[in-house]
């Protein structure tokens, strides 16, 4: 008995209290470590999510790398361990391709900031306000305050449109007269309504020029420049403003229209 003891059980016994000592000390190195790279990432201001993102994974590989230690300590055979890990992790990879397209896609985004939150942004078909870039996916609110959840992967393979990245934004505009109506007066009003908004811009300066002689009409092309925050209210109050000129001036805004002409062709008498 006594040699059984001595045989089989100290030696478990010591190698289970070595491996709990393993477990132990290799837990708080990787906790120091994990403060020591969070520190360090928020230090070169790198972006909270990304910095949370690669915290949690070296958390997950340091953890991963204490057990199979203590499981070596046991005298687990850790090569084929490791070997059944990597197999479940292809495993794994294989099924999750969407998923992993769509982590890739997220990481990228985060990096480098095609577009940041609050940016009102055009990218996989969606016309939003940013309100959440995660892993996976990017949260953004319509202009009807609809929620869109859009997957990484279909906005960063496709185009991105950012009309808030610029500071300001050109309001194209297109206004027709008739042709019985006086052009130079209907431009003068159109430069009048223009310089008259405090919103518009002078420098770049505002275009307003005879665009078309079309069928119906003869249209002039208005393009200020306003802050992008201004963009919609300048476009919206600037049509409105037209119309109402034009009324009081006498000035016609055409619509499409067809000219029928019947002749009437007299039979000949035989």
């Amino acid at each position: 008995m006594e040699n059984m003891i001595d045989t089989y059980i100290y030696p478990w016994v010591i190698n289970i209290a070595l491996a709990l000592a393993v477990f132990v000390v290799g837990r708080w190195v990787a906790k120091q470590l994990v403060k020591l790279i969070t520190r360090v990432l928020r230090r070169s201001k790198m972006d909270d999510m990304l910095v949370n993102f690669i915290t949690s994974i070296a958390n997950i590989l340091l953890l991963l790398v204490v057990v199979v230690a203590a499981l070596d300590q046991l005298g687990v055979d850790t090569t084929s361990l490791i070997a059944l890990v990597g197999a479940a992790g292809l495993a794994v990879g294989l099924a999750l391709q969407d998923s992993l397209k769509n982590f890739a896609a997220g990481v990228m985004l985060i990096v480098f900031r095609p577009f940041r939150e609050g940016d009102f942004v055009e990218a996989a078909g969606v016309s939003g306000i940013v309100e959440h870039v995660s892993i996976f996916n990017t949260v953004m609110r319509t202009p009807d305050n609809r929620e869109v959840i859009v997957p990484n992967g279909g906005i960063y393979s496709g185009v991105i449109i950012n009309y808030s990245a610029r500071d300001t934004r050109r309001v194209d505009m297109v206004f027709g007269i008739g042709y019985d109506d006086d052009l130079k007066r209907a431009k003068a009003i159109l430069e009048e309504i223009i310089g008259n908004d405090d919103r518009i811009l002078k420098d770049p300066a505002a275009v307003v020029a005879v665009s078309e002689l079309a069928d119906s009409s003869v249209n002039f092309v208005v393009r200020p420049w306003v802050k992008s925050a201004d963009y919609w209210d300048v476009m919206w109050d600037t049509t409105e403003t037209v119309k109402l000129r034009f009324d009081a001036e006498g000035i016609s805004i055409p619509y499409p229209q067809m000219d029928v002409h019947l002749h009437k062709q007299e039979a000949e008498q035989a």
